[in-house]
């Protein structure tokens, strides 16, 4: 048994009660050391320090059902100290709708013993226990934080008071049916030390003035996110070097590039260079108890725009509904006119006092009407919110709740044929959905067991819809079914938030290992799991027949290409589609509805944030800029290269083909093929031995960091000044210096090491880590010398470049591809290389060794502020934050809107779009954008709309051209006068053509046949009737 967490006098009474998960790890509060393989990305989210002021938190989470378990699987995943879960109650059927750790076989037993086992395989490093019997002060004190779940508001008051007065931080969350609450109380002068996790702006100053107050000047053309009252640090200012060693100093912004700080009138004038970055400051909060929050209006927050007064309402309609219980012992029974009426008498009591208007009757009623219901995806919701605030507590990072939030998805509920609510024949009949049907009744749960949905990504967001879509028995049903897709493999840094996978699972196909995971929560799933990415390669398989029979879609993506691709395929098909992402504690939601909303859209150019070429090779000024030239290095050494040579001896066809893109890059290309293969001893750099590696490691570093530095000065002098007269190197051009090598400073090494042994890989020879052998060997081995020389171009500017590339080379350089062609010939019979794909999770490869060392020392010649292995790892890696919580509450958002899939709402206003930042508790719900209409011919149409066209004629003949445009006259009133297919002119006035069936035409032109499994062309049409209209609806001809 694991030893027992808080204090050791624990009542000898309550020991019965306690039952304890086996400690099958270290904590973090016994160990600082954090398991940055586990918790990868979840660290780029909290931060280290952070989350060592996690380990150290004991949790106690009261009521284990839906609710309660999505909090604690939610905490647990986060990295606390430990868990304890208390309920002393036994599952009932209405349980097993959104509690995913009961089966049915739990039913009468106790749920937080029942559901220990589960919570305690989440995280090894964390102790978990249930405690089964009831809540008292002696347990509560042992603890730092405790969340309340399904309590009384007596209890809520009593226990709110005792924490209050002891220091510990109390979080109180419910949910009833479709609408739910939630309360924070950590006390008074809570210290927050950082208030959003956002990272500290820094900004490249281009000058500072000399005055009172001084004004600094910045070239950056980023936003800087700075605001009045800010405090700044500098460093590596040139001149004015006062302010490189005073504290924080405030700020007063000026403009969108400037703002002031202190008097600087008697510093020294400013010459150049310098940087200025953000300083967080901690502030405090001070909380009321709940008691007295209660009747505080001023601390409810507004959610939803769609309902500007809906949560003042549910603040008095939760505290009657609580009245209501004590009164009566039960809840509302489900759709009771009487217990609604009696529910709102009470709410209109209280606001006497409150004075909420105006008053939600409606809502009141609704709340009544479906109390008894318990929801996966309202719980999912609430679960990631208050276990994000759980966070907030032992961790001090991000701002906290103050104090109330309520939401509610009423929308929900079903609509007549003509918009309006519609009652529910709600009943309970013993079966795991009872806490479902109590709100939607059984023939809406009949109808989500009929649902066919295609589910792509089985990630985080993924995992957590599996688990919805199984508590809520989408596609349970007997002629239901989910079909789920995922190219990736478990790795371990995904178990921290990928809920459904255990250690054993890795290396295993995640779609396989969720599907079996989610029938062992509802046996009644009718699921199956494929392996392949979503593209225009997979189109056999996912098809016309394919998307045809699905009722709907959900994306669980986490890139923007996979996600317009799915998009298209859902306007193309006409299927509805569930959208959601997260970045760290950041989330959205979009539902995609045919005819009612906009889709997702084509991708935005991305090419803004594209740092500059010449940036990369010359002038770099960020460490952003630094570890992606060293990224481009690793690909190109180790990647590109050996995959180039590769290609050169298998593909006969490879040296014309290159040659084809032009001489610059032919030249590049099949140079670097030829002196990768050429011996050294030849001129080449292909090793023969280990000690070949390190010596060409070493030759590496004096050119990348000493000698095209002093080629680069050689060309553009630190005193250079441009034709404006103005210092060259200024503004974002910082003025580097070369390096010289030394054996005894560990970043130097680190480069040689990693360098040598990933060299070494790809010709099959063995390095090794022992840093004396290659310091033994560096002491042999003699640098070339180098003289700059002043023929060399270097580009300021990406057009520059791109012009040099396309100028016609001279004699010289075909001279020089000539004779690469000849040496290339005599190189036909060498051995093949080894390509290395870059992978950043493995710490024993080298590759984010190289990254770092490589990026570092760039940063050194340029005087930028280092980058550690953590912080270099996400930049170079590209990882996208992550955590637990927010993607709970984004796929529970999604899950509410499948609810409005399934029953078919026609009201645009009944669907909602969600924005969130858990960080900040910051949360935007709005109606969705309608599509943008366009006209052709002065008729209005969406992208919604096409012309849908059966090629099949009466006589079961396929239509000609002719028969095609006949059709779309005499259907739609227009007349074609041009016909395209991808890229191919179908028709443009082409006679000949039209007495041609439309395949035979689509093959002609393209000459190739249509793919067996292609059973719709998209035909994209132009009109005489309005020859300038550049949007039109495309012409979807089924084929025969």
């Amino acid at each position: 048994m694991g030893e027992r967490r808080g204090a050791e006098d624990f009542t000898e009474r309550l020991i019965p009660a306690f039952i304890q998960s086996e400690t099958r790890g270290s904590n973090m509060a016994g160990n600082t050391e954090i398991d940055e393989g586990f918790y990868s990305r979840q660290l780029y989210v909290l931060g280290h320090e952070a989350m060592r002021r996690m380990g150290t938190a004991s949790v106690l989470i009261a009521g284990m059902k839906g609710l309660g378990v999505e909090i604690a699987k939610n905490v647990i995943l986060s990295g606390v100290k430990s868990v304890t879960v208390q309920d002393g109650n036994p599952a009932v059927w209405s349980d097993l709708s959104s509690q995913f750790y009961l089966r049915e076989s739990h039913l009468g037993q106790n749920r937080a013993t029942c559901s220990l086992q589960q919570l305690s395989s989440l995280n090894p490093h964390v102790r978990v226990s249930a405690h089964s019997g009831p809540l008292d002060e002696d347990l509560l004190l042992q603890f730092q934080i405790v969340v309340l779940t399904d309590s009384s508001l007596d209890d809520q008051k009593r226990f709110g008071q005792l924490c209050h007065s002891h220091g510990i931080k109390l979080i109180v969350a419910d949910t009833k049916g479709l609408c739910g609450q939630l309360f924070c109380d950590f006390g008074e002068k809570f210290e927050v030390l950082e208030c959003d996790g956002e990272m500290p702006a820094s900004l490249m100053i281009e000058r500072i003035t000399k005055e009172n107050p001084g004004r600094v000047i910045w070239t950056d053309d980023q936003k800087h996110g700075l605001s009045d009252g800010c405090k700044v640090m500098f460093s590596d200012v040139q001149g004015m070097t006062e302010l490189n060693s005073i504290g924080p100093v405030e700020i007063k912004v000026c403009d969108q590039y400037s703002f002031s700080i202190c008097d600087t009138s008697s510093f020294s004038e400013y010459e150049r260079g310098g940087m200025v970055t953000e300083v967080k400051q901690p502030f405090q909060l001070d909380f009321k108890p709940l008691s007295e929050a209660l009747h505080d209006r001023e601390l409810l927050i507004l959610n939803d725009y769609g309902k500007i007064s809906r949560h003042n309402t549910l603040h008095l309609a939760f505290q009657a509904l609580h009245e209501f219980v004590k009164t009566k012992q039960r809840l509302p029974e489900s759709w009771c006119q009487t217990d609604a009426d009696s529910l709102l008498e009470t709410v209109r009591e209280l606001n006497t006092a409150a004075k909420v208007e105006p008053l939600d009757e409606d809502a009141v009623r609704l709340l009544s009407f479906t109390a008894r219901g318990d929801l996966a995806p309202i719980n999912a919701f609430f679960g990631g919110l208050a276990a994000q605030e759980v966070i907030k507590a032992c961790s001090r990072k991000f701002t906290p709740l103050q104090q109330w939030m309520y939401f509610d998805a009423l929308e929900c509920l079903p609509e007549d044929e003509d918009g309006r609510r519609a009652e529910c024949s709600a009943t309970s009949t013993g079966t795991r959905y009872d806490g479902q049907t109590a709100v939607f009744g059984s023939s809406f749960q009949d109808r989500l067991g009929k649902q066919k949905y295609f589910l792509v990504g089985a990630g985080a967001i993924g995992c957590e819809l599996l688990k919805n879509f199984a508590l809520i028995g989408l596609g349970a049903g007997e002629d239901g079914h989910i079909t789920v897709t995922d190219m990736d493999y478990i790795e371990r840094s995904n178990l921290n938030r990928q809920f459904l996978f255990r250690s054993q699972d890795i290396g295993k196909p995640k779609s396989e290992v969720a599907a079996k995971a989610v029938r062992q929560m509802n046996p009644r799933m009718k699921i199956t799991s494929h392996q392949n990415r979503l593209d225009a390669d997979s189109e056999a398989l996912y098809d016309y027949s394919f998307f045809k029979g699905l009722d709907g879609v959900a994306a669980a993506l986490d890139n923007v290409e996979a996600r317009v691709y799915l998009d298209g395929r859902c306007v193309l098909h006409q299927k509805p589609m569930l959208e959601g992402g997260t970045l760290g504690s950041k989330g959205h939601t979009l539902v995609v509805v045919p005819h009612l909303t906009e889709s997702y859209g084509p991708a935005k150019s991305s090419s803004g944030n594209a740092i500059p070429l010449c940036t990369l090779k010359n002038f770099p000024h960020r460490i952003e800029h630094t570890l992606q030239w060293a990224r481009d290095q690793f690909e190109g050494l180790f990647k590109q290269t050996p995959e180039n040579v590769n290609l050169f001896l298998r593909d006969p066809g490879f040296v014309e083909r290159t040659l084809s893109h032009g001489d610059v890059e032919a030249l590049e290309t099949l140079g670097a093929v030829r002196t990768a293969l050429q011996g050294m001893d030849g001129g080449g750099r292909r090793p023969k031995s280990w000690e070949d590696c390190v010596r060409w490691a070493r030759c590496k570093w004096e050119t990348l960091y000493n000698n095209d530095i002093r080629q680069l000065l050689h060309c553009f002098p630190p005193d250079e000044v441009t034709s404006n007269g103005l210092p060259f190197w200024s503004g974002s051009k910082r003025c580097p210096h070369p390096l010289t090598f030394d054996p005894n400073n560990s970043t130097h090494i680190a480069y040689v090491m990693a360098a040598a042994n990933l060299y070494g890989q790809i010709y099959g020879i063995k390095g090794t880590r022992d840093t004396a052998s290659i310091k033994q060997i560096l002491g042999k081995v003699q640098t070339p010398s180098f003289t700059p020389k002043s023929s060399v171009k270097i580009h300021l500017t990406d057009k520059e470049m791109e012009e040099e590339r396309k100028k016609e080379s001279g004699d010289a350089e075909k001279a020089q591809l000539e004779e690469i062609k000849g040496k290339l010939s005599s190189l036909k019979n060498s051995a093949q290389m080894n390509s290395i794909d870059f992978e950043k999770d493995d710490d024993s490869n080298f590759h984010m060794d190289f990254i770092v060392a490589a990026s570092n020392l760039r940063a050194e010649n340029y005087d930028i502020p280092a980058a550690d292995r953590h912080q270099s790892k996400r930049i170079a890696g590209r990882i996208i934050p992550a955590i637990a919580t927010t993607t709970a509450a984004v796929a529970g958002l999604m899950c509410l809107e499948l609810y409005k899939l399934v029953q078919g709402h026609k009201k645009l206003e009944s669907y909602r779009t969600g924005y969130l930042n858990l960080a900040v508790q910051y949360f935007v719900l709005s109606q969705p954008s309608r599509p943008q209409d366009f006209q052709v011919a002065g008729k209005k149409y969406t992208l919604w709309d096409d012309f849908l066209v059966d090629g099949r004629r009466g006589d079961q003949q396929e239509m000609t051209l002719e028969d095609l445009l006949r059709y779309i006259k005499e259907k739609y009133g227009l007349t074609v006068s041009g016909l395209f297919y991808g890229p191919a002119v179908l028709y443009l006035g082409q006679e000949e053509r039209l007495k041609k069936s439309v395949s035979d035409v689509v093959k002609m032109v393209m000459k190739a046949d249509i793919p067996p499994h292609q059973k719709m062309l998209e035909l994209i049409p132009s009109f005489e009737e309005d020859e300038d209209c550049e949007t039109v609806p495309p012409i979807r001809y089924l084929l025969p």
